[in-house]
């Protein structure tokens, strides 16, 4: 357990580090706008998501692994995981994040929300869980098919 922790805060030091790096390198220019460093932090803490993403699927396959028992609930925390992971690829794949991605990721952490809670929650939660899996379902086709506009084509950077 304790030795979990520690590389915990070393990889903190290390994610520590590699942010001055870069942000003292836009320091040294002269030229250096807040445009560029925004966006440099953007990219730093999508690869602090990725990566803690990456820890918290490991420690819930050992976990998965060391009970020998395997949920839905466990299950689609894996895909949540691999949804965010996705998110990020997709970033780093076209500068964009798709408003669709995040609002599937709500609509499997409230499933998951709706299968850990069982029969002990009151009927009316599971009511007001539902309807907000099917608005934010209803979000997602309203956004699909939208008519597309010329600025949803620019790039971020």
């Amino acid at each position: 357990m304790l030795g979990r922790y520690i590389i915990v805060a070393k990889t903190y030091k290390l994610l520590w580090f590699l942010l001055l790096i870069i942000l003292s390198s836009f320091y040294l220019e002269k030229d250096m706008n807040m445009h560029k460093i925004l966006i440099s932090t953007e990219k730093f803490l999508l690869c602090i998501i990725a990566l803690a993403t990456l820890y918290a699927t490991m420690e819930e396959i050992f976990h998965l692994i060391s009970n020998r028992h395997v949920e839905l609930a466990d299950l689609l925390l894996l895909f949540i995981y691999t949804e965010v992971l996705g998110m990020v690829a997709v970033f780093y794949k076209s500068q964009k994040i798709p408003i669709t991605l995040p609002l599937f990721i709500a609509m499997t952490a409230l499933s998951r929300l709706i299968i850990l809670q069982g029969k002990e929650s009151e009927p009316v939660n599971l009511l007001y869980e539902a309807i907000a899996i099917v608005l934010i379902a209803a979000a997602c086709l309203i956004i699909r098919y939208r008519p597309q506009s010329q600025e949803e084509d620019l790039p971020l950077v």
